[in-house]
């Protein structure tokens, strides 16, 4: 009897080992460092922030990135995450910031206890052009020389609207251009790249390492695009796996290209039921 129950509890044990070891989205294919971009729960961050966080922990998130502390300090935040054991990565902060306030954006990241701060919109009136490109550049590489300095990596989230054509290319390819590769990283969002028209597949291929954030979505299928703006509506975002997007050749190209760190993002209304579908996908899809 006592040989059997030492069994039983070995093999629990060795079972419990094995669930813990296999965190939640990782498959075997993918084996990413898995996150929440914390935005897609930010109606209901508005109303519980510690309810929401408990939901992102029950999905088996270990890792977030932040768009905002919803009302609390960056301590007491850091705290609400701590105690979940969800670990903040990176964080949006306004490009204004960055330019005017980029002291006190370096305060709160390093109160939060990230690796990485960076942009998601450089505001520009009608299309986005030359003039603000290169302006934003330089805002760039003067932010990632201050992060360095502080053991932090800047980075900038691609919105969709940096396609417009340039010389012989567009002007993500002169933000790249113009922006040093050891100061200034890239995240990229793979539905504003599919929604313009673009391939993230050559994309993660052109431009490799530099890439070392990525926004996990899908599309809905029958989607209209080729607009330059980074807007669409919200119910265009549909579990990852059930889209238009060929999701395995992109998921493939960011493990080529080096990719560090992977967060999913929904914007839908239908958020809460789509993200145990997307996990499930990453947890079950090939490539």
């Amino acid at each position: 009897m006592k040989f059997h129950t030492l069994l039983l509890t070995g093999v629990l044990l060795a079972s419990s080992i094995m669930l813990e070891a296999a965190p939640a989205g990782i498959g075997p294919s993918f084996k990413g460092q898995i996150g929440l971009q914390l935005y897609s729960l930010r109606d209901q961050f508005k109303s519980d922030v510690p309810g929401t966080l408990n939901q992102v922990k029950s999905l088996g998130f270990r890792y977030a990135e932040l768009a905002g502390t919803y009302g609390m300090s960056a301590e007491e935040f850091l705290r609400q995450l701590d105690q979940r054991g969800i670990t903040p990565i990176a964080s949006h902060f306004p490009y204004e910031r960055y330019r005017d306030d980029l002291a006190g954006v370096i305060r709160e990241a390093k109160s939060l206890k990230l690796k990485y701060a960076g942009i998601a919109w450089i505001p520009h009136d009608g299309k986005f052009d030359e003039k603000t490109c290169r302006e934003a550049a330089a805002v760039f590489n003067r932010a990632g020389a201050a992060l360095k300095k502080e053991g932090l990596k800047f980075f900038y989230h691609v919105h969709g609207y940096e396609f417009e054509p340039h010389g012989t290319g567009t002007l993500l390819d002169l933000l790249f251009a113009e922006t040093d590769p050891n100061l200034v990283f890239y995240e990229m969002d793979i539905f504003w790249v599919v929604f313009p028209n673009q391939d993230p597949v050559q994309l993660f291929k052109k431009y490799g390492k530099r890439w070392e954030l990525v926004h996990l979505k899908d599309m809905k299928k029958g989607t209209e695009r080729g607009a330059l703006t980074g807007h669409t509506d919200v119910s265009n975002d549909v579990a990852l796996g059930t889209g238009l997007m060929d999701m395995p050749a992109i998921l493939k190209a960011a493990k080529a290209a080096g990719v560090k760190w992977y967060f999913i993002e929904d914007e839908s209304p239908s958020v809460v039921n789509q993200l145990p579908v997307s996990l499930k996908y990453l947890e079950t899809v090939k490539f």
